[in-house]
């Protein structure tokens, strides 16, 4: 049985890496394996650890966003959902409905598939090294001055950073990173692009977690664990809210260069990750 200790660390480590653009997936494939953390992701009780982590992070969502979705459905519900003639927070919660279709479609159909396919430590690794270079390149796009705000955003933008939000689905790349770069590329600056992608990732990973709720409810968890998979959830929250908090303001004070740090990161760990994998997966 896994140590509960080790229940934590990874919540805490889920709760960053979901919002900071370096992919979740992936780090919680690579740091367990690399540190030799006895955790067995095929283990009756991972799926439902992994939905109480989820729905902890869509709770930090909510509570930290809590005012623009107030706002959103509250326009909404004004102008009887209409797009044409609406207000801007109208459009805006279509716009985000829009965004979060495809990779909604995609991981209904093929997310299990995709983990089985290109899970291994190996692929992560590569894949996160690929993620840190496509944050350098949307760095390299935020050279131009930006030329839209949400309030301008058309449909065809949206869908764009929608599509990219899909590229998660694949272990290494980050949801937040992708929509960001796309964002960026749309012509958002770093704070709007950071926000469509908060925004966007509240109801996709909400949705992914209600829908294996079911499983969680008939998981049989020997005694204790359940009350350790509940703290890790809060624990998940916590660290999630933090990311944001620090994200937010991150973005809102840089101009130029932000993704670059994190760019950086995920190509010098995933390539540390696949040189020291070798000896740490023997």
């Amino acid at each position: 049985m896994v140590h509960h200790i080790y229940l934590l660390l990874l919540a805490a480590l889920q709760g960053v890496t979901e919002l900071f653009p370096i992919s979740s997936l992936g780090h919680s494939i690579l740091v367990p394996a690399l540190l030799h953390w006895p955790i067995n992701r095929e283990a009756n009780w991972f799926l439902p650890f992994i939905v109480v982590l989820h729905l902890g992070t869509v709770t930090a969502l909510l509570t930290f966003f809590w005012r623009d979705w107030y706002m959103l459905i509250r326009a909404f519900i004004r102008d009887r959902g209409k797009f044409r003639g609406s207000s801007s927070e109208t459009r805006l919660l279509w716009l985000l409905v829009l965004a979060s279709i495809p990779a909604g479609l995609l991981g209904l159909a093929f997310a299990h598939k995709i983990k089985d396919l290109f899970g291994g430590f190996e692929f992560a690794a590569v894949a996160l090294m690929v993620n840190g270079l496509l944050l350098v390149w949307g760095d390299h796009l935020r050279v131009r001055e930006p030329s839209h705000t949400l309030a301008s955003m058309h449909w065809r933008q949206a869908l764009i950073i929608g599509l990219a939000q899909s590229l998660a689905l694949i272990p290494g790349f980050s949801r937040s990173g992708a929509t960001l770069v796309a964002g960026i590329g749309i012509g958002l600056d770093y704070e709007n692009s950071a926000r469509f992608s908060f925004l966007l990732a509240t109801p996709i990973i909400g949705a992914a977690g209600l829908l294996e709720v079911p499983k969680l409810l008939r998981a049989h968890l020997t005694p204790g664990l359940a009350p350790a998979i509940f703290i890790s959830g809060i624990v998940s929250a916590i660290f999630a809210w933090m990311s944001v908090w620090f994200l937010m303001r991150y973005f809102h004070q840089h101009e130029i260069r932000a993704l670059r740090p994190f760019g950086i990161y995920c190509v010098g760990f995933g390539a540390i990750a696949l040189v020291a994998g070798h000896g740490a997966l023997l």
